[in-house]
């Protein structure tokens, strides 16, 4: 753990540049994790002609996605390369070369959003594992921080630690400077639809995350924006695919509430979901990228 915030903080160097000195860039960085539908189940096919084309100056890395039974040093490979579409699920990389999906996630309205918010340029780190718990035992892998066995916790601070090695991610010749922004977070279907223990579980095990997401960015203050999870309801006879899915509503209200960095973005009761039952149609991830970006800018006037 500590080798990782080191190399963390020796690749913000950028931030310590004296201003006179600096010849790089500067980007805001930006987290996103979480489950499938942070990974995301848009179709490329359905975009408008302006989020097509590579962004200029927003950037993403995009670590490779990975579960609990697979070698370890197979997570969290990746490189930086001009966001475009392509890193919904089905998205891999071997860490030299990217190899797009037909898929999209939050990431492509979230960026083009937050940088006419902000009028910066952007540093997206991405990694999300569909199916994964934030309960050790629960999902298709977990969270969970102390597992002796390599875990989605693991991968992402391996994501982190490959991200944040390339000091110069526009390949200008300059290091960059990488200024800790926010994380933006979608997850808790898994957790929702085991046992009432392990929802209830969900508030300690988000906030003992998200406190060690923070640290990894050294940046204890760090905001952080909650999507609100749904149930599409469409079990047999109506039924509801996550039965426990209150529980973990409270989890999320309850570290919102008690953390002043933090916002809950709950437009996501109004997204309508795909015949998979589990995953929004490509306009919920459209809007997803929307309210990440209002929430996170309102956060920043806030959380200082």
């Amino acid at each position: 753990m500590r080798l990782v915030f080191i190399l963390i903080a020796s690749a913000l160097m950028g931030l310590s540049v004296k201003a006179d000195d600096f010849k790089g860039t500067e980007f805001l960085l930006i987290y996103l994790g979480g489950q499938s539908n942070m990974d995301g189940f848009g179709y490329n096919r359905d975009l408008s002609e302006d989020l097509l084309a590579p962004m200029k100056d927003v950037y993403i890395f995009d670590g490779n996605r990975i579960f609990s039974d697979r070698p370890a040093e197979l997570g969290g490979l990746g490189m930086w390369a001009p966001l475009q579409p392509g890193h919904g699920v089905g998205f891999g990389t071997d860490g030299k070369r990217n190899f797009l999906s037909n898929r999209f996630g939050a990431e492509l309205v979230f960026a083009k959003k937050f940088a006419e918010l902000t009028g910066k340029k952007l540093a997206l780190v991405k990694y999300s594992a569909g199916g994964t718990a934030l309960h050790e035992g629960a999902g298709y892998g977990n969270w969970w921080p102390f597992s002796k066995k390599p875990n989605q916790y693991n991968y992402a601070m391996k994501t982190f630690q490959t991200a944040l090695q390339a000091t110069d991610i526009d390949g200008d010749g300059h290091i960059d400077r990488l200024v800790p922004t926010g994380i933006l977070w979608m997850q808790g279907e898994s957790d929702a639809n085991v046992t009432v223990g392990i929802a209830k579980q969900y508030r300690s095990n988000l906030t003992r995350l998200m406190t060690l997401f923070r640290a990894a960015f050294h940046k204890t203050d760090l905001p952080v924006v909650i999507g609100k999870i749904t149930d599409s309801k469409m079990g047999e006879n109506g039924a509801p695919l996550q039965p426990h899915i209150k529980y973990v509503h409270r989890g999320q209200k309850a570290f919102v509430k008690n953390d002043r960095c933090a916002a809950y973005m709950t437009e996501t009761e109004g997204f309508e979901f795909s015949d998979d039952k589990w995953h929004y149609k490509t306009e919920g991830y459209l809007k997803m990228g929307q309210y990440f970006a209002e929430h996170l800018h309102k956060l920043m006037q806030t959380c200082k």
